[in-house]
């Protein structure tokens, strides 16, 4: 059973059926797991093959009328949310660097039905002392922004920007392997290699263009529900671009919701509930 399921099976428990009247409201319980889940994938940092440490101290923020809603059951939604995040984590096998947490903060520039969510890494007292400290999580619109401060002390070594080829890219999603159809003749003169890596695998773009999806028929194929048969193209080139081909969930690059994207070496794709590593080198 998925991760989200549990989550909600556990809520229709709470307060006598106090949730399922709670949360006929724009946003739903579901939504922030969800949310929750995305925030740890773009902002996990690998600094091993055996270890994708992601934050651990997050700030839901909500519309004035959804957090009047909710706030009188914030401490145990909190609870349940931070129980979410650790059982995703463990199936993503994700490290913390301290105890979850997860609060709610209203925001009056949010309309309702609109949420943001803000995540930092912060290191207890027993993690300061063993090892040095996450560096600071998120981008713009994400975690880690003005006056919500990473916690990293000084003289923290840098931690790699992208996951380097073949290593686990700490990936969002469902652990089924993909499987690729058998590749073109690589292109003659080309002096860059393109390659995608999906749970760990890294599969091959031998051709100009490559077609992701749930079809068989696809060039790449993703085993996940939430992925379209034909779901999008990645073309490369000078620059390389991604184009959504008319999917139900769309697709995410690097943190942002798009149709189109210009595709950079480390660029983090999500489609469905799977991510994707685009990477390219000379030679």
């Amino acid at each position: 059973m998925g991760v989200l399921k549990k989550f909600e099976q556990r809520l229709e428990g709470l307060v006598n059926g106090t949730f399922a009247k709670v949360f006929k409201s724009e946003v739903q319980p579901v939504e922030i797991a969800g949310a929750l889940q995305r925030e740890c994938d773009n902002n996990a940092t690998i600094w091993n093959r055996e270890r994708t440490v992601v934050p651990n101290d997050f700030i839901v923020e909500l519309s004035a009328p959804d957090f009047e809603r909710l706030s009188p059951y914030s401490g145990q939604l909190g609870d349940e949310l931070a129980g979410m995040v650790r059982d995703y984590a463990k199936q993503q096998r994700y490290t913390f660097m301290g105890p979850i947490k997860v609060n709610l903060e209203k925001a009056e520039d949010l309309d309702t039905g609109l949420y943001r969510v803000r995540s930092r890494t912060l290191a207890s007292s027993a993690s300061q002392q063993s090892a040095p400290a996450a560096p600071p999580a998120g981008r713009p619109g994400q975690g880690g922004g003005p006056g919500y401060p990473p916690a990293a002390p000084a003289g923290a070594p840098p931690m790699p920007a992208a996951p380097p080829p073949g290593a686990r890219p700490g990936g969002y999603g469902y652990p089924q392997p993909a499987t690729q159809r058998p590749a073109a003749a690589p292109m003659s003169g080309g002096r860059t290699r393109y390659w995608i890596e999906i749970n760990g695998t890294r599969h091959q773009i031998s051709r100009a263009t490559l077609v992701l999806g749930r079809s068989t028929e696809a060039d790449v194929r993703i085993d996940d529900p939430g992925v379209s048969r034909r779901h999008c193209e990645i073309r490369t080139g000078t620059p390389s671009t991604i184009q959504d081909l008319g999917s139900t969930n769309g697709i995410v690059v690097d943190g942002q919701h798009t149709t189109r994207a210009t595709l950079r070496d480390g660029s983090r794709i999500v489609v469905g509930s799977t991510t994707i590593i685009y990477r390219q080198a000379e030679g």
